[in-house]
């Protein structure tokens, strides 16, 4: 599988090392200054660029009938266009705030405990996330993901805000911390115990093996997908 790497920070350079591991080739790599460059030599492309590159980087896979897997958090304001142009070239297309395959079981385990305590309203709901001091995007993309689906499965909640809490808000907290990959807790506090569940990242290795996982599944695949079709949960 040839692949193209959108961005080549430390998460891009860890792709290519784990891709390669894999019987893979890098025939690409695209850094926030590259501009002109052929994806149509590419079989796959990953993106692991920054907010503002992310939505080019992905319409121009689409444009070029390349799949593409998206992990650049903070530019979901233009997902819906990114699946509209999805829709319209039928190309196929990945994203999710998180490639872990640790997160995202830990994502249903958070559905699943949010749902068992809706109807226990003495508890309140905090959420922390911790990461390195290079993350340009607050809160991560992992905690608006996990404050989602507490509120898909919780009735006390409707939103949720950055250090802002309320009768129907989660509150998220964000730390930034040098060399930390990742680490999220979501907590249920009431007056007499709390109940907490928490996924601590001990390094880069989870994030880009799921990416190169969802890279390998795509191939050949037209439509737009989460890893939850990836990991068939």
């Amino acid at each position: 599988m040839k692949i193209a790497l959108l961005g080549y920070g430390r998460m891009g350079k860890t792709i290519e090392q784990i891709a390669i591991k894999r019987g893979h080739s890098i025939v690409l790599t695209v850094d926030k200054d590259d501009t002109d460059y052929d994806i149509s030599k590419a079989d796959v492309a990953i993106d692991f660029s920054i907010p503002t590159e992310a939505f080019n980087n992905i319409s121009n896979c689409l444009n070029n009938n390349v799949p593409v897997i998206s992990g650049t958090t903070g530019w979901l304001d233009n997902y819906n266009n990114a699946v509209a142009l999805c829709k319209e070239k039928q190309g196929a297309f990945i994203y999710a705030s998180n490639y872990s395959l640790g997160v995202n079981i830990f994502f249903e385990l958070n559905k699943t405990l949010a749902k068992m305590m809706s109807t226990l309203q003495q508890y309140n709901v905090t959420m922390e996330e911790i990461h390195h001091t290079q993350k340009l995007d607050a809160p991560s993309g992992t905690a608006i993901s996990l404050a989602n689906g507490i509120i898909d499965q919780h009735d006390g909640f409707d939103n949720w805000k950055l250090d802002e809490s309320g009768e129907t808000t989660i509150p998220i907290t964000t730390k930034r911390i040098e060399n930390v990959p990742g680490t999220h807790t979501v907590n249920y506090e009431s007056e007499v115990d709390t109940i907490s569940i928490e996924h601590i990242a001990h390094n880069r290795q989870g994030f880009a093996l799921g990416a190169v996982i969802a890279a390998e599944w795509i191939i050949g695949k037209t439509g737009i997908f989460t890893m939850n079709d990836v990991l068939g949960l």
